[in-house]
C-alpha cells in the first residue's frame, strides 16, 4: 500500500493545515507549527512487510511529539531519519543531533521529541513497530538524537542502502517487499547494537556490553532445541544464576527472551509469500520449536490467533501490520 500526497494545488492559506493533518494520518499525532515564508510540502510513502517507508520534501516547518499526542497514540514506534538534503535537528532526550545530508538519527515515538527544519530540505523516514528492534528499550533511549554519520562501518552500509531506497519506494514494494524490510530491520539491529557497544567500552559498562553479546547469541542459536540458560551461561563463562540476574534487569528473564525471538522469527515467515508453500511445522521446527502443539499455543498467546489463521490473513484479524501508511 503506496501514498502520495502534496500541496501543490491548494491556496497558500490551506497548505499548512493540510500538512499538519497529512503528517499525523501518515506517522504518529504530531504537533506541527510553520516556518517563514510560504509552505510547500510533498510525501510518499510505502509500507514494506511491517516496515513503514516514508520519502518528505517540504519548506521550513517543525513538528513536536507532545505527550498530549503520546497520550491520543494507539501505537508504539522507534523512528529512523536520514536526511537527503538540508538541514534538520532531532531533540529527545535531553539532546540534540543536528542532521547533514547522509547522517540519521533514532528516536521514539513513546517519549516527546521536536524535529526542527530551518529551510527546505528532504528526508527519509523509517517506521517500524518497537518489539520488531529486538533491543531493549533502555538501551536504545541511548541512542535516541543521537548523530550517526553513514560514513563508516555499519553506518555506512545502511545510509548506502537507504539512499538507493529513497526514490524508489514503488518498485521495491512491488519486489519482494517483506523479504526486503526483513533485510533492513535486521541491519537496524546490527548498526543499534555496534554503536551501544561502542558506547559500551568503558569498564562500567562492562555489563551492558555482555548483555548485548549474550542476545547476539541467541539470536545465532535460536534454531537450537537445546538453547537455554546453561547453553548461554557456558558460552560466556558465566553462572547461569549471574545470567538470569542480567535478565531480569531489564525486566525478562532467559526464557521469555528466547521464546520471544521465536516467536517473532516464527511469525515473520508465516508472513512471507515466499514461504507460502512451507508447512508451519517445519518453520516452528526451524526456529527450535519442537513440539506443535505447544508452539500453537504459545504463538496464539502473543499474537492473538493461530499459526495458520495469522498466515491466511497476514495478520489482520490480530492487528498485524499495525496501522500506518
Amino acid at each position: 500500500m503506496s501514498l502520495t500526497l502534496r500541496t501543490a494545488g491548494l491556496s497558500a492559506a490551506e497548505r499548512f493545515d493540510f500538512w499538519r493533518s497529512v503528517i499525523c494520518d501518515a506517522f504518529v499525532p504530531l504537533r506541527a507549527d510553520p516556518g517563514a515564508g510560504p509552505f510547500q510540502g510533498e510525501l510518499h510513502g510505502v509500507r514494506l512487510g511491517e516496515l513503514q517507508v516514508t520519502e518528505i520534501a517540504a519548506t521550513a516547518h517543525a513538528v513536536h511529539r507532545t505527550p498530549r499526542a503520546i497520550a491520543a497514540s494507539t501505537e508504539d514506534y522507534f523512528k529512523l531519519g536520514l536526511q537527503l538534503r538540508g538541514y534538520c535537528v532531532l531533540s529527545q532526550d535531553g539532546r540534540d543531533a543536528p542532521l547533514t545530508p547522509g547522517d540519521f538519527a533514532v528516536y521514539d515515538t513513546t517519549r516527546p521529541y521536536t524535529l526542527a527544519f530551518d529551510d527546505s530540505y528532504r528526508q527519509l523516514v523509517l517506521m517500524l513497530p518497537r518489539p520488531l528492534l529486538r533491543i531493549p528499550p533502555r538501551d536504545v533511549a541511548r541512542m535516541t538524537a543521537v548523530r550517526v554519520s553513514g560514513q563508516r562501518g555499519t553506518a555506512a552500509l545502511v545510509s548506502a542502502l537507504l539512499l538507493r531506497l529513497a526514490g524508489h519506494l514503488e518498485e521495491y514494494e512491488r519486489t519482494g517487499g517483506v523479504r526486503l524490510a526483513d533485510n533492513i530491520v535486521d541491519l537496524l539491529v546490527t548498526l543499534v547494537a555496534d554503536q551501544l557497544d561502542g558506547a559500551d567500552a568503558r569498564p562500567a559498562s562492562g555489563r551492558r556490553a555482555l548483555l548485548t553479546r549474550m542476545t547476539t547469541f541467541v539470536e545465532q542459536h535460536l534454531g537450537e532445541p537445546d538453547l537455554g540458560p546453561e547453553m548461554i551461561a557456558a558460552a560466556h563463562f558465566v553462572s547461569t544464576r549471574y545470567l538470569q540476574k542480567l535478565f531480569r534487569a531489564e525486566g525478562t528473564t532467559v526464557s521469555s527472551w528466547i521464546r520471544a525471538r521465536r516467536l517473532e522469527h516464527c511469525r515473520r515467515d508465516l508472513r512471507d509469500p515466499r514461504q507460502a508453500g512451507r508447512p508451519v511445522g517445519v518453520i516452528a521446527s526451524r526456529w527450535g520449536f519442537v513440539d506443535a502443539a505447544h508452539f500453537s499455543r504459545v504463538f496464539r498467546a502473543a499474537y492473538g490467533a493461530s499459526p495458520r489463521q495469522f498466515r491466511l490473513t497476514g495478520g489482520a484479524d490480530a492487528g498485524w501490520p499495525p496501522s500506518g501508511v
